[in-house]
């Protein structure tokens, strides 16, 4: 077995390599199986035990199956696999799926996210726009989630390549309407524009944690500012578009530390906010601080919509493209966390 500063590389691909190794990509570029080298036995284990309203059933039934089997024919990545969704069962059996464009690689290493990191060097699929739209017209989705590894590698981080996704998604789906779940693409307001002039009813980037944490729980390229400003300029540029983002809570921030959160995305003027519990991909990755209650996620919800957001989607297993197509019943997507509660 090869070595690259001082980590084994798996030559035989992702489905060979354990958590924290690396490996060879199709592509020939090196990637770390779920984005995080492997940390030291020691690190801090945090809650042992879920609680029970967070106990997800494994995916399974017709549906789910043939929504994967659309996804591999079609070459493209989901959301849905690379960051271990809880609700993928769910999701997929209801016929509704978020694909993921760029590949399966990420320029960074957030400390949350399992999705795998390396740099593709400039790689991209030239199909991916044709393919994604016509998974979409197979899936007969009336409401499609895009959304993206962070690409650093390129000029634009991506900009072009999802917006021509997106583009193509319309002309052949012209009844389906497109939330793009970005990168920040680096603060860069010509790149966000991009996206947003494409065809998109929802911009969404996801600002994940309170301004305290965002480092270490985020690759340092990213940040709390630069995704405010993302956001802002996305919803001056074209105030049609709703704009969205998202707040994983059990991280270790405060009550206050959340409520400024939403009223930073308030003052930015984000009209929509969705709120998860973080849960621990690999032992590689960041520890739960705290499972936050269904009671709490009430709770914050009012807060948020007291705020003046137009709807936030609030629950325990909340992911940002969870019924996203759901998000402005008022209903928090008709998800009742009183049933949740034990």
């Amino acid at each position: 077995m090869a070595q690259l500063k001082g980590i084994p590389v798996v030559t035989a691909g992702a489905a060979a390599a354990r958590s924290g190794e690396k490996y060879v990509t199709p592509q020939g570029f090196t990637a770390i199986r779920d984005g995080i080298k492997a940390r030291a036995a020691d690190a801090p284990p945090g809650p042992r035990r879920l609680p029970p309203w967070l106990k997800a059933r494994a995916p399974s039934g017709s549906g789910f199956q043939g929504v994967k089997a659309v996804v591999r024919e079609h070459r493209l990545a989901t959301v849905c696999e690379e960051a271990k969704c809880p609700n993928i069962g769910e999701c997929w059996n209801a016929g509704t799926a978020t694909l993921m464009l760029m590949g399966a690689v990420c320029t960074r290493a957030c400390r949350f996210c399992s999705v795998d990191t390396g740099n593709p060097r400039g790689w991209l699929d030239p199909d991916e726009p044709e393919n994604a739209a016509r998974t979409v017209e197979l899936m007969k989705l009336r409401y499609v989630v895009l959304t993206s590894v962070d690409r650093d590698d390129l000029a634009d981080g991506g900009a072009a390549h999802y917006a021509a996704c997106v583009r193509a998604i319309r002309r052949r789906n012209p009844g389906t309407a497109v939330e793009a779940l970005t990168p920040d693409f680096q603060g860069v307001p010509a790149d966000v524009a991009t996206v947003v002039d494409s065809g998109v009813a929802v911009f969404a980037q996801n600002i994940e944690t309170v301004r305290r944490l965002t480092h270490p729980v985020r690759d340092p390229r990213a940040g709390y500012e630069q995704t405010l400003a993302v956001l802002a300029h996305a919803k001056r540029h074209r105030p049609d578009v709703l704009t969205k983002s998202s707040l994983m809570l059990g991280l270790g921030e405060t009550d206050a530390e959340i409520l400024a959160t939403l009223d930073d995305l308030r003052a930015a003027r984000v009209d929509i906010v969705t709120l998860g519990q973080y849960l621990r991909p690999t032992l590689n990755h960041l520890a739960v601080e705290r499972f936050v209650t269904p009671a709490e996620f009430d709770r914050y919800r009012g807060e948020a919509l007291a705020r003046g957001f137009l709807e936030c989607v609030s629950g325990p297993l909340v992911r940002s493209s969870y019924r996203a197509e759901q998000a402005l019943n008022g209903n928090n997507a008709g998800l009742d966390n009183r049933s949740l509660a034990p």
